[in-house]
């Protein structure tokens, strides 16, 4: 391979994206929002590129991932629709009527919903979803809600992993690396479900004395009622429709983005009192914008050759321990993840992979390795994920309410009981990555 030489167009857009990442994760002492900052590098990348010759408008577009994006977006709608019916809710308090006060198995079940949940909707909505639910079902039982909080999030970033939908990092590994519903499942679910056991047993030892309190045990029967059990039960009709063609979707030749947009598109016909102004409005149109951004960004880079140039230094060590080489990725993702967003170091790191994957070398247990070490890695502080965001403000928000400052989930609680569970579980996927080396390196095409 010919040896790449450090040139202006890749100074450029090397500066460009540093100053653009820096912007994004700096975003809470500034006070601007990371898409904002996102936008502003990408047009800047877009200006600069065609100055220097690298890149240009008609690039940029090429750049952008629209599987990626077009999933996303349809999925959030249909979540947008589910929502208001009821049914999450109805899941909820049946759990917490079967648990009948014993707290682990309450945990258990809450974080098994979490988990499954979060194999086809994003972990962000999940939380959204439980983590209020959960905040009055340990009111009515006079608990701790922090145990079950945690757990919430800690289980939605790991469920994510799973699937090739269950988690925006995976869609772009996914769509970059070309690989399917199935093959993604098949390779991650074991992981994700040691990890998910690992994470349930390290919770009730953090929290044992939590789980051993008497709690009271109300009546929930009266909550388990449906508002619009017509559009529950045909968006469950749906999603499992959507399933079935996310398993075959490689061998009816359609992306991932196809299936999400057939299936919203059947929900609103079968339940057609769906308001579409009012659903549109619910969709994270800000997270949308920053993936468009964020792809223009790492477009202009990848065209100025640096991350090829970057990649050529990589290169030897990954020719000589494929196994070493992967572990590594695997935790710098994982601790990079748990102090800044995994979404633009997934970003930056697509392109790494697929110019390593250019000259010949097999990165299959590499793509790997970056789906769990991103997922996995987000589990580590209350800022990984957005997720963690949303359930440390949420329990913030109950202990301001109450004027119990026990109830917040402050970055000490989160280092001493989310911290260790991430720990463990990326040593219980670095042992499974070691024992089965040969099936996650095995070639995907």
């Amino acid at each position: 391979m010919e040896q790449l030489s450090f040139n202006t167009p890749m100074l450029v857009s090397a500066i460009i994206m540093a100053l653009t990442f820096l912007g994004i994760f700096t975003e809470g002492l500034h006070g601007f929002h990371r898409t904002k900052f996102a936008m502003l590098g990408a047009v800047s990348m877009i200006i600069t590129g065609q100055y220097f010759g690298f890149y240009s408008p008609e690039l940029a577009l090429e750049a952008i991932d629209w599987n990626v994006v077009l999933l996303l977006g349809a999925m959030m709608t249909i979540v947008a629709i589910l929502i208001p019916t009821g049914g999450f809710q109805m899941i909820a308090y049946s759990m917490a009527q079967y648990s009948r006060g014993r707290l682990f198995l309450l945990m258990f079940l809450l974080g098994t919903a979490v988990t499954v949940i979060s194999l086809l909707l994003d972990n962000v909505t999940t939380v959204v979803i439980f983590g209020p639910l959960i905040v009055l079902i340990s009111q009515a039982l006079k608990v701790n809600p922090i145990p079950y909080l945690l757990a919430a999030a800690l289980l939605s970033d790991t469920g994510g992993v799973a699937t090739l939908v269950g988690d925006p990092p995976n869609l772009m590994i996914g769509s970059a690396a070309h690989i399917d519903f199935n093959t993604f499942f098949v390779h991650m679910g074991g992981i994700v479900l040691a990890a998910w056991l690992t994470i349930l047993l390290a919770l009730k030892f953090l929290f044992k004395s939590e789980l051993r309190v008497k709690p009271v045990i109300p009546d929930f029967s009266d909550k388990e009622k449906l508002s619009d059990p017509w559009t529950w039960k045909t968006g469950l009709l749906v999603l499992g429709i959507m399933v079935i063609l996310f398993m075959v979707h490689h061998a009816l030749q359609w992306e991932a983005w196809m299936v999400a947009t057939l299936g919203f598109t059947l929900f609103i016909f079968i339940a057609p009192r769906i308001d579409l102004d009012e659903t549109f409005t619910k969709v994270e149109i800000t997270l949308l914008t920053f993936f468009i951004s964020l792809f223009v960004v790492v477009g202009g880079v990848e065209e100025s050759h640096f991350l090829e140039y970057i990649g050529q230094f990589i290169l030897p060590f990954v020719e000589h321990d494929l196994l070493t080489s992967a572990i590594i990725l695997m935790w710098v993702a994982a601790v990079l993840s748990a102090l800044i967003d995994n979404i633009p170091f997934t970003a930056a790191m697509v392109p790494v992979l697929l110019g390593i994957e250019a000259q010949g070398i097999n990165v299959t247990p590499l793509w790997w390795a970056l789906a769990i070490g991103v997922g996995m890695g987000g589990n580590g502080t209350h800022l990984g994920s957005t997720a963690n965001v949303y359930i440390v403000t949420l329990s913030e928000r109950l202990a301001k309410e109450t004027n119990d400052p026990s109830l917040a989930i402050t970055p000490g609680v989160w280092f001493k009981k989310g911290t260790p569970a991430m720990l463990l579980t990326l040593l219980t996927s670095s042992v499974l990555m070691w024992l089965f080396f040969d099936f996650f390196s095995a070639p995907l095409h």
